[in-house]
């Protein structure tokens, strides 16, 4: 699933091709996402000038002089600038046709990606109000972190996962960033010291940038706005990882299921 390094890999290789031109129309072909695309869509976006590209944790927004496409990729889907030649495949859902003679092609074999109109209020939208900071905002450090889980008696790993506390580290990222930080996902979040914490913080934001550096993860499906996979994945501490010694301490990586998700950890050197 596309995660925030994706998503920012994304919104960075789209970023050229789109803004500054104008939409000359658009084609839905599947309106059956994991929520119906709006009816109007064609409609709006037809004549639309984009002006920016930003991203809100794993939501791509694309801002046009008439308001803005909010988009989430989902499990499978991905967003690539093609010629506007190229005829459409299988789960190529969406079409997005530029003044410069490319596509923005909206691909998604699951269909658990959205498409969504904002004219006003970007704020209220249900998918963006109750978002919790992102991992690169000023507010979000050490101390933030160490607030934010006195009390808690979960797994650090499933509450640094949680959307309402901290936005965008997602499953791959947050083994990763507890290695950097040599800590045990199944430590009590409420544990953790201020030290630990800090550590944490700066772990996953070393994380992070790291990945969106290397153009993401790309297990399956992943690929940027020009259809180039991600590499993060090569040179992954943890993550798949399971058997394999530990680059750090030797230790065999072991991986345990919380919550149904895979999380891989050295038992070594994570305390």
């Amino acid at each position: 699933m596309p995660e925030l390094p994706e998503v920012e890999t994304t919104r960075r290789s789209l970023e050229p091709p789109l803004v500054g031109h104008r939409v000359v129309s658009a084609i839905v072909r599947d309106r059956r996402l994991r929520w119906p695309v709006p009816d109007h869509l064609e409609h709006t976006l037809t004549g639309a000038a984009i002006v920016a590209l930003r991203r809100r944790a794993k939501y791509l927004l694309i801002d046009t002089d008439r308001g803005t496409l909010l988009v989430h990729l989902g499990m499978s889907g991905s967003l690539t600038v093609v010629p506007g030649t190229r005829a459409p495949v299988k789960h190529d859902h969406v079409d997005i046709v530029l003044d410069s003679g490319e596509t923005l092609r909206f691909h998604d074999p699951r269909r658990f990606g959205s498409m969504h109109w904002l004219a006003t209020h970007e704020a209220s939208h249900p998918l963006l109000a109750e978002l919790a900071p992102e991992p690169f905002d000023d507010v979000f450090d050490g101390a933030y972190l160490h607030r934010v889980t006195r009390g808690r008696s979960a797994a650090v790993k499933q509450v640094i996962m949680n959307g309402t506390l901290v936005t965008g580290v997602g499953n791959i990222y947050a083994s990763e960033a507890l290695h950097r930080a040599a800590i045990n996902p199944r430590t009590r979040a409420g544990r953790l010291s201020r030290a630990r914490c800090d550590r944490l913080a700066v772990a996953i934001r070393e994380t992070l940038g790291r990945a969106i550096e290397l153009g993401g993860s790309s297990l399956r499906d992943y690929v940027d706005g020009h259809g180039n996979a991600g590499e993060f994945q090569s040179e992954s501490a943890v993550y798949g990882r399971e058997g394999l010694a530990c680059n750090r301490c030797g230790e065999t990586i072991r991986l345990i299921r919380q919550g149904a998700r895979a999380t891989y950890y050295c038992a070594g050197c994570q305390r």
